[in-house]
């Protein structure tokens, strides 16, 4: 099993987090052309687990150090298995109305106010759960996250003054998304050993890559129930029915599980660097995903095309912030 003991390799591994979480929302953008976010949505999940269960019969499987995923797989805890699996049914609920969100007001603002509360929240309880690093430094990173949501906020009401029905359904959508998100992380980590040590030397708790195998279905079971709903009471546009799922062509079925996979490798990315670097950094400093899908959505999709210049400097202002407490988030857990 793959195993970081490196805090230099641990931050290097939630950069790349950082890039996938920000990243995958691309993939349904692209989609969205001629898909609706609610067929999209039934194959990122199956990306998602069929990624995580390569991952698990590769990095989870080989090497001298820990246990393999099947024998971990084996010796798993009944309060593991349904912790981590909890976990991916919380973050799938959240997730949902992310991609809602995106559907309705774009990358640019669904991922800075959703994620960006989902961090801020999200690195409070798992440092609650799990008190590593320095608390000034993380609180500190927090403070001026909150001021970064506030300027991204600022800056979509700027950018739309008179879509007033839609930017409000579109903000709300994004908040809901990142205050129930903000809890699903603290589920997965508390499923796999603690103090750091990912070897497998604790009976009954999982490894990264099992708990993450384990979150995939959680995440795929409750999208029968979650999509569902979400196909017969759309954000946006009409009741879908599921017979039109499969008339897509397998592009766009590709599409959308390349979306699934590019965000899975990012969780398991988080998931084996806070080994290292503890939850509520590794969280945290992935969150920091929000600077990521900000940029796509400014520069590549256009999504502030002819905004006021007030609201491309409160844009800057959120770049700014974002990064001081990203820079903080770092901080906190170098010894």
């Amino acid at each position: 099993m793959f195993i970081i003991h490196d805090y230099r390799l641990a931050v290097l591994f939630c950069f790349i987090t950082m890039l996938c979480w920000g990243s995958w929302g691309n993939t349904q953008k692209l989609a969205s052309r001629e898909w609706r976010f609610e067929y999209f949505y039934w194959d990122y999940v199956i990306g998602l687990l069929v990624f995580s269960l390569l991952l698990a019969f590769t990095l989870g499987s080989f090497g001298r150090e820990g246990r393999s995923f099947v024998a971990d797989l084996r010796q798993a805890g009944w309060g593991s298995v349904g912790s981590a699996f909890l976990g991916g049914i919380i973050f799938n609920a959240a997730n949902i109305l992310l991609s809602a969100a995106i559907s309705v007001c774009g990358m640019a603002v669904a991922f800075p106010l959703g994620i960006g509360l989902a961090l801020v929240l999200g690195v409070l309880i798992n440092f609650l759960g799990e008190a590593r690093g320095n608390p000034v430094c993380i609180f500190a990173g927090v403070i001026f996250i909150v001021a970064a949501i506030i300027c991204n906020g600022m800056a979509y009401k700027r950018t739309n003054p008179g879509n007033g029905g839609a930017g409000a359904r579109g903000i709300f959508l994004s908040l809901a998304a990142g205050l129930i998100m903000s809890f699903f992380y603290r589920f997965v980590a508390a499923a796999i050993e603690p103090s750091g040590d990912l070897s497998g030397s604790v009976a009954g708790m999982l490894t990264p890559y099992t708990a993450l195998v384990i979150f995939a279905c959680g995440v795929v079971g409750s999208t029968f129930v979650f999509n569902t709903i979400a196909m017969r009471y759309p954000v946006s546009g009409p009741p879908v029915q599921l017979s039109g799922y499969y008339k897509g062509s397998v592009k766009m079925h590709l599409v959308g599980m390349l979306g699934g996979a590019i965000w899975c490798l990012g969780q398991a990315f988080s998931l084996v660097a806070s080994g290292r670097a503890g939850a509520a950094i590794s969280y945290g400093l992935g969150q920091g995903a929000t600077l990521v899908s900000a940029i796509w959505g400014i520069y590549v999709w256009k999504e502030f095309k002819g905004a006021p210049k007030s609201a491309h400097r409160l844009n800057g202002w959120m770049f700014l912030l974002f990064l001081c407490g990203l820079f903080l988030l770092i901080r906190a857990g170098w010894q």
